[in-house]
């Protein structure tokens, strides 16, 4: 009987060959959508991790999420450092969603301004330049500029000068990240005012002051992930629809192969088969055309993820 299968599958290779095509493409669509969901969890994973921080102390407002500006004094900085158990810590500002333009670019981008202390907790890992060091300068997503010493011009006017990038520095679905010293991105969002939204912590503070709470790292992650539930709501229903739509293709393949091979199931029925084994054939020819799909869609699930690589394209984006 598995002769026969493959037989047939043979006798019918164009047809099999459009369901696997077919089938393939609907299931890389379904790996690529996976990826994105992945992606939002691993963004905020990095800039956390990163970090070096044992403990945040955030401000309560902000339900343990990074991205909405739930200011709070920066001077509750050296009350947390002077807690017992406290072995650093280091202010953060995280400004979403501003604009800057990048010298020899006419179209703006738009960016999550990062404030963070000079060599201290939450750094960027340059993979060229150097870090922030002082005043006026800047380290930039790759997807924002590439070129060192060059200047961008971000909300207001304020301009700084790249002396360091980094890659695959992004948040909220995609967005690149700009790192600043905490001054800076206070002259930017609040007129100079010394605020920030986030204190990193090598260690854990005994009290924090009154408003502010302390959050383990994986509460950060999830906390802030919960930004993006509509978004990865939407991705799974895409997700659980290429697959509803893989199914019907090879359903409806099975059902034209066995329209068509009504001749040869009476023949073999004649011969002594068994209803059960001219089903399994039906079967088997399903689990190989699956199969074959499954291996087309890993190719051009890969080849997708390897485009992205070389353009800097980011699909994640288009959520934000």
């Amino acid at each position: 009987m598995v002769a026969v299968t493959f037989a047939d599958l043979w006798y019918r290779a164009r047809q099999f060959l459009i369901a696997v095509i077919g089938v393939g493409l609907v299931l890389a669509v379904a790996l690529a959508v996976t990826g994105l969901a992945d992606g939002f969890h691993a963004e905020i994973q990095n800039f956390v991790n990163q970090s070096g921080a044992s403990t945040w102390v955030m401000a309560k407002s902000a339900e343990g999420r990074l991205t909405p500006f739930a200011a709070f004094p920066a001077s509750e900085v050296s009350a947390v450092a002077r807690q017992p158990g406290v072995h650093e810590a280091s202010p953060i500002v995280f400004a979403a969603s501003q604009v800057v333009h990048a010298n020899g670019s006419t179209a703006p981008v738009t960016v999550n301004l990062v404030g963070v202390a000079p060599g201290g907790l939450g750094a960027p890992h340059v993979v060229s330049g150097h870090g922030i060091t002082g005043p006026g300068q800047a380290v930039v997503d790759s997807k924002v500029s590439t070129q060192l010493g060059s200047r961008i011009t971000v909300t207001g006017g304020h301009d700084f000068t790249v002396v360091g990038v980094v890659h695959g520095a992004t948040m909220t679905g995609g967005i690149p990240l700009v790192y600043m010293p905490v001054s800076a991105v206070d002259q930017v969002v609040t007129g100079g005012r010394p605020l920030i939204t986030a204190i990193a912590v090598r260690g854990t503070p005994a009290h924090v002051p009154a408003g502010l709470v302390v959050l383990a790292p994986s509460t950060v992650i999830s906390d802030t992930m919960g930004q993006l539930k509509s978004a990865v709501s939407s991705i799974d229903n895409t997700r659980w629809l290429m697959w509803i739509i893989a199914a019907v293709i090879v359903a409806a393949m099975l059902y034209v192969a066995a329209l068509e091979r009504k001749r040869d199931f009476a023949v073999l029925k004649a011969l002594g088969s068994s209803s059960r084994t001219l089903f399994l054939s039906l079967v088997l020819e399903a689990v190989v055309v699956t199969l074959l799909a499954a291996l087309l869609a890993e190719l051009v699930a890969s080849l997708f993820a390897a485009l992205r690589r070389v353009t800097g394209a980011d699909p994640a984006a288009a959520f934000s």
